[in-house]
């Protein structure tokens, strides 16, 4: 638990209170210690020394909000929040967790990382940063593409990406935008993330689906969230994939989706409103995609075969694509 432990002198407290118990070796000078009580109080364990001269004015576990104050006062005005601790502060949800905050600061620059604040200089800093009061953060396409180079594991960048997406964080015209300025630092990842995206890809493991079945030579050409309509030209639940010659729709079911009742329930509507139109509905878990990608593909192998040429006979339709936009060139 994070415990002031003294009064502080009527100059400091306003600033203190602002940055929430963490202070500046200038701004503690300034309002009348000195560096011998400093090194006291820290010794003593009544503060924290976080960062080169940066002292947490408490006890206890620094909050994540404290975290980001303290590097954003270690790295300077100038310095830009991003990568995973801007993310963090945008509110993602499917993020590794981390404790370092990663900033950005101008390429002449000379502060360098140190502890859980990690530095980088940059040509050029984010023009569309948002201003947080104590810091500015880096716009979402700009962090997410900085966290992607930062990581390196698909999974959790298609995720990033996905939910950067899918949540209204950010377009893809962004996105674009950012991952032309990287260029090819460290890129890759985030490029064939990006190129799923655009294919259609709503999450990471629907993702790593289209991964498991891209080798098939058994099935054909599967379309990703297809837009289906009945023979009235109603709209039918849109699955993640669809075999159209054999009418078997792919669902992949993450739990993320089903904490609750009610998007058990609404799972249940969309599979019963497919079937009640002839629609095969094969649901598969992320932990099946990982732990048993052969069997599942035997398995989605098998209903194709089953049911081959069963599509033709269903008054189910299958809207045209849209036309995806132009992958980004290094």
């Amino acid at each position: 638990m994070l415990r002031p432990m003294r009064e502080h002198p009527p100059e400091l407290a306003a600033v203190v209170e602002r940055q929430q118990n963490v202070a500046t070796r200038a701004q503690l000078l300034e309002a009348g210690y000195d560096d011998m009580y400093l090194y006291r109080q820290a010794r003593r364990g009544l503060w924290q020394r976080v960062l080169p001269a940066t002292y947490a004015l408490v006890t206890g576990v620094l909050t994540d909000e404290q975290r980001r104050i303290s590097a954003a006062l270690y790295a300077g005005g100038q310095a830009q929040l991003t990568g995973l601790a801007a993310l963090t502060w945008y509110g993602f949800r499917q993020i590794p967790r981390s404790t370092d905050v990663h900033l950005v600061v101008p390429h002449h620059a000379r502060r360098r990382s140190a502890g859980f604040a990690l530095i980088r200089r940059a040509l050029s800093l984010d023009d569309r940063a948002r201003s947080a009061t104590l810091y500015p953060v880096c716009s979402p396409a700009r962090a997410v593409v900085d966290a992607a180079r930062d990581l390196r594991q698909p999974r959790p960048v298609r995720a990033i990406v996905a939910e950067s997406v899918q949540r209204g964080f950010t377009d893809l015209a962004a996105l674009d935008e950012e991952i032309r300025r990287a260029r090819r630092s460290r890129t890759a990842l985030i490029r064939m993330a990006y190129a799923e995206v655009v294919a259609g890809t709503r999450s990471a493991p629907e993702a790593e689906l289209r991964e498991c079945l891209a080798g098939s030579p058994a099935l054909p050409e599967i379309r990703w969230n297809p837009r289906l309509r009945s023979a009235e030209g109603v709209a039918l639940p849109t699955p993640d994939g669809y075999l159209t010659d054999s009418a078997v729709a792919l669902e992949v079911d993450s739990q993320e989706y089903h904490f609750s009742p009610s998007d058990w329930a609404r799972t249940l509507e969309r599979h019963n409103e497919l079937s009640r139109h002839g629609v095969m509905v094969l649901h598969v878990t992320p932990a099946q995609l990982r732990r048993h990608p052969d069997r599942i593909r035997r398995t989605i192998e098998d209903a194709y075969e089953s049911r081959r040429g069963l599509g033709a006979t269903l008054r189910v339709r299958v809207d045209p694509p849209e036309r995806p936009p132009p992958l980004p060139q290094p």
